[in-house]
């Protein structure tokens, strides 16, 4: 279809309705509206101040509505913030409520002990040293509040089953704020192997072995808690979810109670350099370290003044550690006991603190 055609098509469609336009143009029409189509306002003029007049004072009763409403809002809101001010309060008072119990024990178990000569506190545990003074022997105590897994581990000497090294040169190594010798060892071959069951990282290094005679396991679980005994079976010590731990001879205490010592532990020697670990009901660990010129038996101190020591301070639970020329505690950087062997012995557990 040309151009032509489009045009001529859309002319014709259209023709009726330009046709029917030019008529609507030429013709002269006309509309009339008659009365019917204005409606008059039958309202009688007096009733217009009535209606104006319920208008107005249904408008002066929204008004009273919305002020009394305000009015009721407001005391409303200052009652809740008097309200939330008096439960902040109450949670406040609370929470230090919840901790009072807690440090009313410490204090009281602290002052069991004495004053801390040192201390260091951070968010990992507060470690506080203290002094002991007897009549035949001297010494030192170390109070420990662990508040984080990370805050104590237990280290192999240079870090290699049947390796030994010093207390100190693992504090050293792992940049701790202290540190105490851990359990007791058996020499094989030129080397120096921790004695019985021991477990790092919650693994057993060199077996387990079941408690023979007077020994005995000790060590942390993960909840922080020291866990310790003669351990007959494996899944005995499976199940109590152990981190680390080594093994030594007698237990001294449970649940606050002394325990009796083997008659060959009495006398062999009946005095000497002691370390001894123990807990509190809280959780909170006690390590004592005693002195002693020589093992001899002429100085330190015997295992019965050491289960008197635990009671004296308060403690649960006690064992006795690695003593003799084992005994070595390290804080802040120094060597606080006097080895009895000069210098420090080489160890192959050591048990670190850190800041």
């Amino acid at each position: 279809m040309t151009v032509k055609q489009l045009n001529r098509l859309m002319l014709a469609s259209l023709a009726p309705f330009i046709g029917m336009l030019i008529w609507l143009l030429n013709s002269n029409l006309t509309f009339e509206l008659t009365d019917a189509a204005f409606p008059k306002d039958t309202t009688p003029l007096a009733a217009v101040p009535a209606q104006s007049t319920s208008v107005i004072s249904g408008l002066d009763q929204a008004k009273q509505l919305a002020i009394h409403t305000a009015s009721s809002i407001k005391k409303n809101v200052k009652l809740y913030l008097a309200v939330n001010e008096k439960m902040n309060g109450v949670v406040t008072l609370t929470y230090s409520q919840l901790g009072r119990p807690s440090l009313i024990y410490d204090r009281r178990i602290t002052r069991k002990i004495g004053s801390p000569v040192q201390q260091v506190q951070s968010d990992k545990l507060t470690a506080q040293l203290f002094t002991i003074r007897a009549e035949k022997f001297s010494g030192y105590a170390l109070k420990v509040k662990l508040k984080s897994e990370n805050g104590m581990k237990m280290v192999l000497g240079n870090d290699k089953y049947g390796s030994a090294e010093t207390t100190l040169s693992a504090v050293r190594r792992y940049n701790a704020i202290a540190g105490v010798n851990a359990g007791g060892f058996a020499d094989s071959d030129g080397k120096r192997y921790p004695l019985s069951t021991t477990m790092l990282n919650g693994k057993y290094v060199g077996g387990f072995h079941p408690s023979e005679k007077d020994l005995f396991f000790v060590g942390l679980n993960d909840s922080l808690k020291l866990i310790g005994g003669k351990m007959t079976d494996r899944s005995e010590l499976d199940e109590k979810n152990l981190k680390f731990g080594a093994s030594f001879v007698p237990v001294l205490m449970k649940n606050g109670v002394p325990m009796p010592i083997p008659q060959k532990w009495l006398t062999s020697p009946s005095r000497a350099p002691r370390t001894v670990i123990a807990n509190y009901k809280d959780n909170q660990l006690l390590f004592l370290v005693i002195d002693g010129r020589d093992e001899a038996g002429s100085s330190g101190a015997t295992l019965t003044e050491m289960q008197y020591l635990l009671e004296r301070f308060g403690a649960m639970d006690g064992y006795n550690l690695d003593g003799g020329g084992s005994s070595s505690l390290i804080f802040n950087g120094r060597v606080i006991n006097h080895p009895s062997d000069g210098t420090l012995r080489p160890l192959p557990t050591h048990f670190l603190f850190f800041k």
